[in-house]
């Protein structure tokens, strides 16, 4: 079965935009923990805006912290941003008050045995071969040409690599040829080997020496699939780009991960897919349901075991840290050093 899977670098405009606002989550949790945001941003040809709601103790420049972000990025070309923000409205309020869910939103968490990370393979490929792109343009003076947008494609029929395409931005000195054969020999082999029918194609286009907003349009919240199982999991639409960790589509998709992951790792089953539905001003899930990659149904053990009402995710995953600009790129599962990833017992 042929699964394909995509993985944007940094400079990507969608990525720029959730890294934006995911930095402005993170500074409001520094300052105040309880703050409840709901942010988005859209980015094109030198400008940003930035809109939603806020309810928060903490007060900074969120122009300023999206400028810095920007250049953190690797673009030098200035950034003017726009910010647009309100408090929740008597509605959204109360429901915060009585403690109900914010938002009726499905949440799917999934892991397996086929990968040290516990992720599906093609998406770890993916977002190894990304890394090691932006990693080389960071610190690597021979691959000082490399610029911030691009992204990465996977292709894997069963255990084998069948297909990987590179579209990177470069600066104009560089020749296709010379392109094609740098990414290869230090990116592509040293992750998926030189496999005989494997598949590579690096710009297939020709030259791209100009991305990010100046060449496209971002917006935040729109690579779900990239930020999370590559599309071949179901995903119920709603982002955690721009959320507090109380918004359901955060807490829930973390403890979901954490729930599969635990299972699996206790080997209760090779594979395991939890889903959670979360109704507005309800505390508890309206619905749970977690399978075994066989079709057992694990949902009465999972229920007697974990506590999925967002409040006590939050506690129990630690989730009003500023955590979340460093998951925004590369996946956000499958990772080191982020609380949803370890033993919750």
């Amino acid at each position: 079965m042929l699964k394909v899977v995509e993985a944007p670098f940094p400079g990507h405009p969608d990525k720029m935009c959730d890294q934006i606002v995911e930095a402005i989550v993170d500074e409001y949790l520094r300052r105040d923990p309880l703050s409840r945001l709901d942010l988005q941003a859209l980015g094109s040809h030198g400008m940003v805006m930035i809109g939603g709601v806020v309810d928060s103790r903490a007060d900074f420049d969120a122009s300023d912290l999206a400028r810095r972000v920007y250049a953190k990025i690797g673009y030098t070309d200035g950034l003017e941003p726009f910010v647009n923000t309100e408090r929740p409205t008597e509605d959204v309020a109360r429901t915060i008050v009585q403690g109900g869910a914010q938002g009726t939103t499905v949440v799917h968490g999934y892991a397996t045995k086929e990968t040290r990370e516990f992720m599906p393979r093609p998406v770890v490929f993916a977002n190894a071969l990304a890394k090691r792109v932006d990693d080389l343009r960071r610190t690597d003076p021979l691959f000082s040409w490399l610029k911030p947008d691009g992204k990465v494609q996977v292709a894997m029929d069963g255990e084998e690599i069948v297909g990987v395409t590179l579209i990177i931005e470069h600066d104009d000195v560089m020749e296709q040829a010379q392109v094609q054969s740098l990414l290869y020999d230090e990116v592509i082999v040293p992750i998926c080997g030189t496999g005989e029918g494997m598949k590579i194609l690096v710009n297939p286009s020709g030259k791209f020496t100009n991305g990010g907003f100046a060449a496209g349009v971002g917006v935040s919240g729109r690579k779900v699939l990239a930020d999370s199982y590559g599309g071949l999991l179901p995903h119920g639409g709603a982002s955690t780009a721009g959320k507090d960790p109380l918004k359901p589509a955060r807490a829930g998709s973390y403890m979901a991960r954490a729930v599969a992951k635990q299972l699996v790792s206790e080997g209760t089953a090779n594979n395991v897919l939890v889903t959670i539905v979360y109704t507005a001003g309800m505390k508890e899930p309206t619905l749970l349901s977690v399978r075994g990659g066989d079709g057992t149904d694990l949902t009465d053990i999972v229920k007697k075991r974990f506590d999925f009402r967002p409040e006590a995710i939050v506690e129990r995953l630690k989730l009003r840290q500023p955590w979340y600009e460093a998951t925004s790129v590369f996946g956000q599962f499958g990772r080191p050093g982020v609380p949803w990833e370890d033993a919750l017992e």
